[in-house]
């Protein structure tokens, strides 16, 4: 299953019509007093739409990545006409205001934090304004990184939003070409955290999930580890090759699309597609190899003909459909 200019051009209106949506919008936010009483779009400039703001964030990634990949769309010369209008400086500066507001430290904490630094690493691919008006942003969140991750004493291993290796992925992939030091720090922490970490027991997924513990954690190790993460992957999931444990192979069921929280389980599916078709290539020769792509497809088939059945899917899901099909 390959991305293809008509399934490209799918995802992308399906996203160039949440991008602006003001409404419904959930909010993250401490109030300090009654003057924080605003409109969404009053607060954050940019990223008010997508139902809240890490998904407007990584819609926007979705996006710009459309627009690079098949820049012969029609929908490509939407894209960059809205962004031209929406990423600009005076709007990202609203959006960092809220970065230095009271009780903000934990604001979009990790997932946020990480699909910001991605946006603006692939705004950087164009030749465009976006990445000078987008840098400030990613260089404050890449700098909370650098003050929580010596203090976060354990990784979080849930399959949400706070999920520790997902975050990290992202923001390694950007650090890579922006902020060496942030990749040390990662490696450094992802070894500490992860390093000997064996048989993995694969309880999931849980039944608001949209990212595999233990998938998140064998990718970020196939980044961090290079050489090592054949050895270090046998040693996590030790009978993968036979297609165990069973839950990592087996898509997850979602029964009611309209719920919010269980329809994170087709972005479970999708992003599991990702992490394994990285494994994949990350591991060529390996057993694993085979297994790994046809489990892939297997979770690909299960939840792309889905991301328009509903708006509480359609507004984040073809950001990792476009991950998996983009390994």
């Amino acid at each position: 299953m390959t991305l293809k200019p008509e399934i490209a051009a799918g995802f992308a209106r399906l996203t160039l019509g949440h991008v602006g949506q003001r409404y419904p919008y959930k909010l993250d936010q401490v109030l300090n007093g009654p003057e924080d009483l605003r409109e969404p779009h009053e607060i954050h400039p940019i990223f008010h739409g997508s139902f809240d703001w890490h998904s407007c964030v990584h819609g926007w990634w979705q996006l710009l990545t459309i627009a690079r990949m098949f820049p012969e769309l029609a929908e490509a010369s939407d894209i960059r006409h809205r962004a031209d209008e929406m990423l600009v400086p005076e709007k990202v500066a609203g959006e960092l205001a809220v970065l230095a507001r009271p009780y903000a430290a934990g604001f979009e904490r990790p997932y946020g934090w990480a699909w910001a630094l991605a946006l603006h690493g692939e705004a950087v691919r164009h030749e465009a304004d976006w990445n000078d008006a987008l840098e400030p942003l990613a260089r404050a969140f890449a700098e909370r990184f650098h003050q929580h991750l010596p203090k976060l004493t354990y990784p979080i291993r849930v399959g949400t939003h706070f999920n520790t290796a997902f975050a990290l992925t992202l923001a390694r992939d950007w650090g890579l070409e922006h902020d060496a030091a942030l990749v040390s720090l990662i490696d450094a922490r992802a070894r500490h955290w992860f390093g000997e970490d064996r048989a993995c027991q694969a309880w999931e997924p849980g039944g608001d999930e949209f990212l595999s513990s233990a998938l998140s954690e064998a990718l970020l190790m196939s980044r961090v580890l290079g050489d090592e993460f054949a050895g270090w992957f046998e040693a996590f999931l030790p009978e993968a090759a036979l297609g165990a444990p069973r839950t990592l192979f087996t898509p997850a069921l979602v029964s009611d699309r309209s719920d919010g929280k269980i329809a994170h389980l087709d972005g479970l599916n999708l992003s599991r597609a990702w992490c394994w078709r990285s494994i994949a290539a990350a591991l060529p020769a390996h057993p694993i190899a085979s297994v790994a792509a046809a489990a892939a497809d297997d979770h690909l088939a299960a939840s792309l003909p889905h991301l328009a059945d509903h708006y509480m899917g359609t507004h984040w899901l073809a950001t990792f459909a476009l991950l998996a099909l983009t390994v």
